[in-house]
């Protein structure tokens, strides 16, 4: 019989550090089924067609962890063609399932499509939208949830649950009058209301049981409003935002623009003395005040809160908005989807590859009035780009630079793999810009009012800003990003406010490695970017190949 023998130190250390391999590599199969239809609905009193999830309104929360990989049949069975994006999900090297007009060919009525992608490299709190057609003023949206793998610890005490609290604008309009309106050159009206999880006031309850703290995922889902959350006598502990973990700080309020998630920590009262509490969506900025209301509910609670809501900033006061955007910050020490520190990725020290000023406006082109991105409102192809470039089928686009006459054209910035852009959001109107970029989260190192110039510099914050992939513009400001390009694949950038977008306020970043820039599409390795799927839908000039 052979004597057994015992591992040395260090081979008990590599087969510690494959297994802790393994555990973080780990991920599963996530399969969800997705019907999508109309419901008439009343949320705000106005019977009005829905677009509803399973028959669900919101749509149901997405769960998975740190690299699952979700695969989402959707059947649409709309009378228009369907999209569903991902808003915030970055889609590591596969811009083929990113869900918009310039990536995907749509779900046509009647059939279905699966989308496949896995949660790379990613935690936090986001969620997903129809993107063709005005439908998200429909509804189709729900939140997205992703949690960190087991073996890295969150940086505070595991919450005794977690809820959805999807808030946003709504309209009582049909979303075809709206789109028709839009397309007349009409802008979006006044909102209706607000709603709370797809419901109006008083109608989102939220179940708190004494001395038990909970995670509140907060997504701004709606069209063009920016709103003012806050819960009545329940500070809130800032903890997360869009994927990074941020320095924990108490809020009575918190700002929360077109597009942007939240995770905040509440801890409920250790005895409630039979009373609800009120939970406030308001807007912000706007000629009139509407407020979502809801309802924090205890065991012993008698009813419904009663009394005034709970006081929010000035409607107009910008100044409290922007100061509190400044006051948050990364957190350098916690892990978030890896188990290294967030800080040790040290994106102050890495050079400039390339500066875009990129100003947004709105302009008369062809006797209509569109949105425009440095003089160019983006003009849709007949063909996604992605599929024009797989195919090389040749498209003219144009790169956003100011343009001498506004125009429309289909805007396209080209960048290399790992260039390092900085990217100045300049805003001479005088409404919130809310600016998102699919495929990356980026670093916002600074904002403030007037014009952005080269001694703006100065003051960026190059040690620990939000890492995040939606930011707001105030009106007569501007907002600078940093951002590194290590996701090759065709990415859009867009305005979140929603007529902005419809109507041209977009662009498209084709990022593509030095060794493949010359390559066709088809050529390229599976380990730089995704091959095309097996299960693409082709249309337009693509429809036959």
């Amino acid at each position: 019989m052979n004597p057994i023998r015992l591992l040395t130190s260090s081979e008990l250390c590599l087969c510690t550090c494959f297994l802790l391999v393994l555990i973080y590599r780990g991920w599963s199969q996530l399969f969800y089924d997705w019907t999508v239809s109309y419901s008439q609905l009343a949320p705000l009193g106005v019977d009005k067609q829905v677009i509803v999830i399973n028959g669900m309104f919101p749509g149901p929360v997405l769960y998975a962890s740190t690299n699952d990989v979700v695969n989402v049949n959707i059947h649409n069975y709309l009378t228009e063609p369907f999209l569903m994006t991902w808003n915030g999900v970055q889609m590591r090297k596969n811009s083929w399932q990113d869900g918009v007009q310039e990536t995907n060919c749509p779900i046509l009525p009647g059939q279905n499509w699966t989308y496949s992608f896995q949660l790379k490299d990613q935690i936090g709190s986001f969620f997903y939208f129809p993107s063709l057609l005005l439908h998200k003023a429909a509804g189709g949206y729900g939140a997205i949830h992703l949690n960190n793998l087991p073996i890295i610890p969150i940086p505070f005490p595991q919450p005794y649950k977690d809820y959805a609290v999807l808030i946003g604008d709504w309209f009582n309009a049909d979303y075809r009058d709206l789109r028709a309106s839009l397309e007349n050159g009409v802008f979006l009206p006044h909102p209706d209301g607000i709603l709370i999880n797809g419901l109006g006031p008083n109608q989102a309850r939220f179940e708190f049981e004494p001395s038990a703290t909970y995670m509140l995922r907060i997504s701004n889902v709606g069209l063009k409003t920016s709103l003012n959350f806050r819960i009545e006598d329940h500070p809130m502990l800032l903890v997360e935002t869009e994927g990074s973990y941020l320095i924990q700080q108490y809020y009575d309020s918190l700002d929360i623009h077109v597009g942007q998630s939240y995770s905040v920590l509440v801890t409920a009262k250790n005895q409630a003395n039979g009373k609800s509490y009120y939970m406030v969506a308001s807007s912000r900025f706007t000629i009139l005040e509407h407020s979502g209301i809801g309802v924090i509910h205890y065991p012993d609670a008698a009813g419904d809160p009663v009394g005034p809501l709970p006081l929010g900033p000035g409607l107009s006061n910008y100044n409290f908005s922007i100061e509190q955007a400044r006051s948050m910050r990364w957190d350098l020490i916690a892990s978030a989807a890896r188990p290294n520190p967030q800080g040790s990725y040290h994106y102050g020290t890495i050079p400039i590859t390339r500066t875009l000023i990129l100003e947004n406006n709105v302009m008369v082109i062809g006797s209509k009035r569109r949105f425009t991105i440095n003089g160019i409102s983006f003009m849709h192809s007949d063909t996604p780009l992605k599929l024009l470039d797989y195919f090389q089928l040749n498209e003219e686009s144009k790169y956003a630079a100011a343009a001498a006459l506004p125009s429309s054209a289909t805007s396209v910035v080209d960048a290399f793999y790992r260039d390092f852009f900085h990217i100045v959001f300049q805003n001479p109107l005088l409404e919130v810009q809310s600016w998102h970029i699919d495929g990356y989260n980026f670093f916002v190192v600074g904002m403030g009012w007037g014009l952005w110039d080269e001694s703006k510099k100065a003051g960026y914050n190059i040690v620990d800003a939000v890492s995040r992939s939606t930011v707001q513009v105030y009106p007569l400001s501007w907002t600078a990003i940093l951002m590194e390009l290590d996701n090759l694949g065709t990415w859009n950038l867009r305005s979140q406010n929603a007529d902005n977008g419809y109507l041209g306020q977009e662009l498209y970043i084709r990022v593509k490695g030095v060794w493949n820039w010359l390559d066709e599409q088809s050529d390229i390795s599976a380990r730089d970017e995704a091959p095309i799927p097996d299960n693409v839908i082709k249309c337009g000039r693509a429809a036959d190949l």
